[in-house]
């Protein structure tokens, strides 16, 4: 495919997108259903117009994946509502660890008793399939700071962690696979994979949010006149925090995520404000034309609510081109018995248990717990986690396989997913609202 027509696809859709944006939100169907719909006809499936090789170009794609799950991790952690506390955060963090780890053992009991692969593999195609997706998961997730649903802040915060969380796992299937290395009795996999990779991750987010948003505050205060651009500050922290990450081999992923929450949280606290404004998108961002309004009327300008818009676009526009190249690695015969059945023991029995499994014990309500156990989205997280595999040395016929199966997961969690989503919420919502009052 030329670089010409590359341009008409990409633009057209865009246009189409841009368009359409209005009809869309009223279909029962998300926009990644149409772009998988328009790789699959262009791809080798339909037309075979062009093929995206993932193996031949995994590089290339781990850069991709890596950069669009930053980004959205970002917007995710931007979200989150103000303030933190533990009582609300119990039920993310269970799933991001509990259900994380039951998830990783049943898939790869399934992988090595049924689809015949090393135990290793198998662990490490569970780890690239048990996070969920802060990319796909739009339509479930968090929609502006002031959101304060329950179920989407789960769900959002839960993707948020869980891309992290995943990474032990991942090296875990690989140490068993010999390309890394685990330690006596898996020690060292333990103390730094596990132990040191996570604290220290998070301990970098923090430390890093807390002290940008607390310099772009002085700044301001300092001088009213001063301008700061909010898109490259969010951007260079996201670079400067997972590049410091990577760099004492923390798990960037997790810093990224909690860099963000504590950007928000710290700005929040020092703007005076302990709540959020449930019902403006943009809550922190002054617009000019209100510049005869009362000091109280809008909150003050923050790099976190300066830089949210701009990566909420990038964020589509990441989704629109990697979803297009998973249709078109796709051939007809890629939809084997062996993806299929796999995807299906992935949404209708790995998911659903493991998270009843981690929120035993806790108030969650049971149509809250059927609405998690089913909205575990897979997509640009699990390309990633895949990529990284194959560039860290994992054997071509495993790789082959494992980007079979995984496509195809993440291909029907986007058919799957993307058809329930909005009919499912309607009937979630519909039913919260005639529950009576406590």
């Amino acid at each position: 495919m030329t670089s010409a027509l590359w341009f008409l696809l990409v633009g057209g859709l865009l246009l189409a997108r841009g368009i359409t944006f209005s009809m869309l939100k009223r279909l029962p169907v998300t926009p990644a259903i149409i772009y998988l719909a328009v790789g699959l006809l262009v791809g080798p499936t339909v037309l075979n117009v062009f093929h995206f090789n993932p193996l031949k170009e995994s590089a290339l794609l781990e850069v991709l994946t890596e950069v669009a799950v930053l980004i959205s991790l970002f917007s995710a952690g931007i979200k989150m509502p103000v303030p933190v506390s533990f009582a609300r955060w119990r039920t993310p963090i269970l799933l991001a660890s509990v259900s994380m780890a039951v998830s990783v053992g049943m898939v790869a009991a399934f992988a090595y008793y049924l689809l015949g692969l090393p135990l290793g593999a198998g662990v490490l195609l569970g780890a690239i399939l048990a996070p969920t997706d802060p990319v796909l998961a739009t339509d479930v997730q968090i929609r502006h700071p002031g959101d304060r649903d329950q179920l989407r802040f789960t769900l959002t915060c839960e993707a948020g962690m869980n891309d992290g969380s995943a990474f032990p796992f991942v090296m875990l299937g690989m140490g068993l696979l010999g390309l890394h290395e685990l330690g006596e009795f898996g020690l060292r996999w333990a103390l730094v994979d596990v132990l040191w990779a996570t604290v220290a991750g998070i301990a970098i987010g923090v430390i890093s949010g807390a002290a940008l948003g607390r310099l772009g505050w002085k700044l301001r205060g300092e001088s009213p006149e001063h301008k700061l651009m909010d898109d490259f500050l969010g951007l260079g922290l996201i670079g400067v925090v997972y590049g410091l990450s990577v760099l004492v081999d923390a798990w960037g992923f997790l810093a990224v995520f909690f860099a963000a929450v504590a950007l928000r949280q710290t700005e929040r606290k020092l703007t005076g404000a302990s709540r959020d404004f449930p019902d403006r998108p943009q809550i922190d961002r002054i617009i000019p034309e209100a510049a005869n309004a009362s000091p109280d009327s809008e909150p003050p300008p923050t790099v976190s609510g300066g830089s949210l818009i701009f990566k909420e676009h990038l964020e589509r526009l990441s989704e629109l081109m990697l979803i297009l190249l998973i249709g078109g690695t796709l051939f007809l015969d890629s939809w084997s018995w062996r993806a299929v059945g796999l995807a299906l023991f992935l949404f209708m029995v790995a998911r659903p248990v493991s998270v009843l499994a981690s929120l035993l014990g806790t108030r969650t309500s049971w149509p809250t717990r059927g609405m998690v156990g089913w909205f575990g989205v897979r997509g640009i997280g699990s390309l990633y986690y895949l990529m990284y595999a194959i560039q860290h040395g994992l054997p071509e016929d495993l790789a082959l396989d494992l980007i079979q199966l995984t496509l195809i997961v993440v291909s029907l969690s986007i058919l799957v997913h993307g058809t329930s989503v909005k009919p499912l919420m309607s009937r979630f919502w519909h039913h919260r609202k005639h529950l009576p009052t406590p």
